[in-house]
């Protein structure tokens, strides 16, 4: 069998006051007509990077209003993941030669993964492109029951033709597919269904939930960070795509008209992403012993609560991608009205409205610039914050994903009488 998640309890009743009246509603009505659905949302790691982070919030919450949801994870080896860690950035644009070996190596995993499949959902939702292929095996033993839905976190407007047309066959076979952006969506990919739902973050996680400054300073001191001197963060895996490398690189030009500043960058170490050690080291040689840019992830201890506090302590918050399927640290800066500067790419222009909220920028050097605007006009600043977190409190926050998932899976379900 594949590997339940255990998740906790959560209420909807407890976002009343916090998002607006009507979608409250609508997900209670949605759940009513939903009311013990069977459906299994599958993915690749229990912990570390959105897909997780999301799933943790939304499964309760179909609980909560009568659906029964569950989670599961696959196993890979280190091949597996390395291979689908290429696809993926690949799918996002960069170079890859696909090799034979390469292709082995997935659907083997693939094809094992579903000899662990088993249970009747009426729905399943299929996260990203590791388990995507299991649909065919399971077609092929006569084990597909239910509908089934692709659900995709990766911005694929540049995905290299390679990777997407050896998965396209595959991701064809599934009932439905859902997209964070139309403009992600692929010239003749035909599906029968495609549903467009931008991610959201849960305001009553430990990462988002209001703190004291108490708390916020003893955590800060517990990682040696000056509570006195202004503090710029980056809460990201060390990957590529976040170019962390370009951070350090703004935060040095910042640096060199506020001599105090401070560089956070935070990640989250996952078992699906080998690459993230290749990168932390980058990362660390780029820093080269600066001791106010500090590297912190989860093996020093940093969980939801300490990133909390870091954006909260933060001045500005970066998001510097070059590729960002959403980016959900976003949508958490802005709920702590914190601006945020951000790459002009992906799903970050949804949630950055460029010089209400923050400011988007394509290069270095326009990110440090802005830095140093933000940092030195904190009235500024601060009205940016108040406006971002009425943005993100109207569009993103869990109990519309909830409403848009709960209107998809009521279009595919056909109930048995």
């Amino acid at each position: 069998m594949l590997t339940s998640v255990p998740v906790g309890t959560k209420s909807l009743k407890d976002y009343e006051g916090i998002v607006d009246a009507e979608v409250i509603e609508k997900a209670r009505q949605l759940g009513k007509a939903l009311n013990g659905v069977k459906i299994l949302n599958l993915s690749s790691t229990a912990f570390g990077g959105g897909v997780a982070e999301l799933l943790y919030t939304l499964i309760p919450l179909m609980k909560d209003v009568g659906i029964d949801a569950h989670w599961q994870v696959i196993p890979g080896s280190e091949d597996f993941f390395t291979v689908t860690k290429l696809f993926h950035n690949a799918l996002q644009g960069m170079d890859l030669m696909t090799t034979p070996e390469m292709i082995e190596t997935y659907l083997n995993q693939n094809e094992e993964n579903s000899n662990l499949f088993s249970g009747d959902y009426d729905i399943v939702m299929v996260h990203d492109p590791q388990p995507a292929a299991m649909i065919s095996y399971l077609e092929e033993k006569g084990k597909k029951n239910g509908k089934w839905i692709w659900r995709c976190h990766i911005d694929l407007t540049a995905a290299r033709p390679s990777v997407w047309e050896f998965l396209k066959p595959y991701l064809e076979l599934y009932d439905a597919a859902v997209f964070t952006m139309t403009q992600y969506i692929k010239e003749g990919f035909d599906i029968p269904k495609i549903a467009i739902v931008p991610p959201t973050i849960d305001p009553l996680s430990p990462k988002n939930m209001d703190i004291d400054i108490r708390t916020i300073e003893s955590i800060l001191e517990r990682y040696n960070i000056d509570k006195d001197r202004p503090i710029v963060t980056q809460v990201s895996r060390f990957d590529p795509w976040k170019d962390p490398l370009g951070v350090i690189d703004a935060y040095r030009i910042a640096k060199e008209e506020i001599p105090g500043l401070q560089l956070l960058m935070i990640a989250s170490m996952a078992t699906d992403d080998p690459e993230g050690w290749h990168y932390y080291e980058k990362t660390s040689r780029h820093a080269g012993g600066d001791p106010d840019i500090h590297l912190l992830s989860n093996l020093e201890g940093v969980g939801n609560l300490e990133v909390n506090a870091f954006q909260r302590a933060s001045r500005v918050v970066v998001q510097k991608s070059t590729r960002e399927g959403f980016g959900l640290v976003v949508a958490e800066a802005l709920w702590k009205e914190r601006p945020v500067i951000g790459g002009d790419v992906g799903g970050i222009p949804l949630q950055v409205i460029n010089g209400k909220d923050g400011y988007l920028v394509n290069s270095s050097r326009d990110c440090g610039l802005k830095l140093i605007q933000l940092l030195n006009n904190p009235e500024m600043a601060h009205e940016m914050g108040v406006f971002g977190k009425e943005h993100v409190r109207k569009n993103f926050l869990s109990p519309r994903q909830l409403v848009d998932y709960m209107e998809l899976f009521s279009y595919l379900y056909e109930p048995v009488y």
